[in-house]
């Protein structure tokens, strides 16, 4: 098997974590020499307890990987690992580097030119005009906006980027088949659409969780040539963020707030602990000595010449049950609840399927919650 291959099969396996990954590949002179072996030759790698190794040995890391591969290309979605080369380098600097990177779309060269834009899911007024105008001038001065497609702040700066002509990374807490808040996936083709990219460490099916929240924190951090901290709490995630941020030495710039505004609170803890004041995008680019008339990105600056498809148009490509599942999908609109009667599937194993249609640009879900054909 190859390095490659186990080290997709790897990042899919439970436990297994960039340490274990490393001492597996030295203990056998290769990850790719760790497949097949016996939980007894597993559990003497150091690091490696006995659930895992048991793990190890009873998982099946050829068809782990090949399952996976067909999935993203059925999707549309380029698999990075460690041992490819367009896999960035900004995240070989993290101590834990993301085995894989599942990508839709067309990744820019980070961290050259791109600010991590981050704060509060329950942003005020006042967070969305700041985010607004900041990631306008950011667009304008040719800065790719990373951020995290969470509500709030992320759903701001991602949108005013797109809006604007820009481009704009997001990074999922989930697998690429689990956009949260499902509200956003319009706003993921939009991305893709305009030349960014959305993008996850965790497999196509990973779900969501409050635990996988935080890893990609460190990510959108890496990521960037300094993070902006817009609303945040005292306890909030966008401060996990900036702090990743400053272990990897980049700039850390914070809005500040009305004293008496609770999501003020955390950008002026950041100020006080040394983060740049920031009122507009010009305190940014002061700090990158770079000024603020700058061209956009020249199309040389993307690491692929053509995009990559965001998905494959033919209806084929589908599994059977979401091909299915699009077929009782009028013109008129049917709500989840109907489909669900109709094909005897409970609505959480329904909503992955609708997600997978509505990635494909084959299906739509409109303000009145009813899903229908895209064309």
């Amino acid at each position: 098997m190859t390095d490659r291959d186990s080290c997709i099969a790897l990042n899919m396996i439970s436990g297994i974590g960039f340490v274990r990954f490393s001492a597996l590949g030295k203990f056998f002179g290769g990850v790719g020499a760790a497949c097949g072996k016996t939980s007894r030759d597993y559990a003497q790698v150091p690091g490696i307890t006995s659930a895992v190794a048991e793990n190890l040995a009873s998982s099946d890391w050829e068809k782990l990987a090949g399952d996976e591969k067909a999935l993203a290309d059925r999707t549309g979605v380029r698999i990075l690992t460690l041992f490819d080369e367009a896999y960035p380098e900004a995240l070989r600097e993290l101590y834990d580097p993301p085995l894989c990177l599942y990508v839709r779309g067309r990744l820019p060269r980070l961290p050259e030119r791109s600010l991590a834009v981050v704060g509060s899911r329950r942003m005020s007024r006042y967070g969305e005009g700041m985010t607004q105008a900041i990631v306008s001038d950011a667009a304008a001065a040719g800065y790719c906006v990373v951020s995290g497609l969470a509500y709030g702040v992320d759903t701001a700066a991602h949108r005013t980027a797109v809006d604007c002509g820009g481009v704009t990374v997001a990074v999922l807490g989930g697998g690429l088949l689990h956009v949260h808040p499902q509200e956003n996936i319009p706003l993921a083709q939009d991305i893709v659409r305009t030349g960014g990219a959305v993008i996850s460490e965790f497999p196509m099916d990973f779900p969501v969780s409050r635990t996988s929240f935080p890893r990609r924190n460190r990510i959108i951090a890496a990521l960037s040539q300094g993070t902006l901290v817009v609303e945040a709490g005292l306890k909030s995630g966008a401060l996990f963020t900036a702090q990743a941020a400053v272990e990897l030495g980049r700039d850390v710039f914070a809005v500040p707030g009305q004293a008496t505004n609770e999501l003020a609170r955390g950008c002026h803890q950041l100020i006080r602990d040394g983060a740049f004041l920031t009122e507009k995008f010009e305190d940014i680019a002061r700090q990158f000595n770079t000024g603020t008339q700058l061209p956009l990105l020249p199309e040389e600056a993307f690491r692929d010449k053509a995009p990559v498809p965001y998905v494959h148009d033919a209806v084929s490509d589908l599994d059977p049950v979401p091909a299915e599942v699009l077929k009782l999908i009028p013109s008129s609109g049917v709500a989840i609840e109907t489909l669900s009667e109709q094909t005897g599937m409970d609505t959480a194993r329904l909503a992955a399927v609708l997600m997978q249609l509505e990635f494909k640009f084959l299906i739509k879900r409109g303000p009145d919650l009813l899903y229908r054909p895209e064309r």
